[in-house]
């Protein structure tokens, strides 16, 4: 019987430890998804997906290299926002825009 009410007890305290570290989070907006920052290069890395996979076959073979660089920004993003509640600093945003510009070069020099 004892198990039993420190098995829900500690369920009961991992919970509410969760919701305490989600809750600033959700005063945000959802990681701040509306952010102008955040927006602005989430819009973008979302048009270099779209464009890398229209150009499968006309990227003289870095396709592969290219969706992996494309997924490393989204993550390293993601991480940046995590640590910001869900903001991007203006460095950040500079510095993640930059290296989308460079997969987009990486992009257009393959296709022509």
């Amino acid at each position: 019987m004892n198990t039993m009410i420190a098995k829900g007890s500690t369920l009961l305290a991992t919970a509410a430890l969760f919701l305490v570290s989600v809750s600033p989070s959700l005063a945000y907006g959802g990681w701040g998804w509306h952010h102008p920052a955040r927006a602005e290069v989430l819009r973008r890395d979302n048009n270099l997906n779209r464009e890398l996979n229209h150009d499968y076959g006309h990227l003289s073979g870095h396709y592969g290299q290219l969706k992996a660089e494309d997924a490393g920004i989204r993550r390293q993003e993601q991480f940046e926002a995590a640590m910001n509640g869900g903001h991007l600093t203006r460095g950040e945003t500079v510095q993640l825009n930059r290296e989308e510009n460079h997969v987009q070069r990486q992009i257009n020099r393959d296709l022509y």
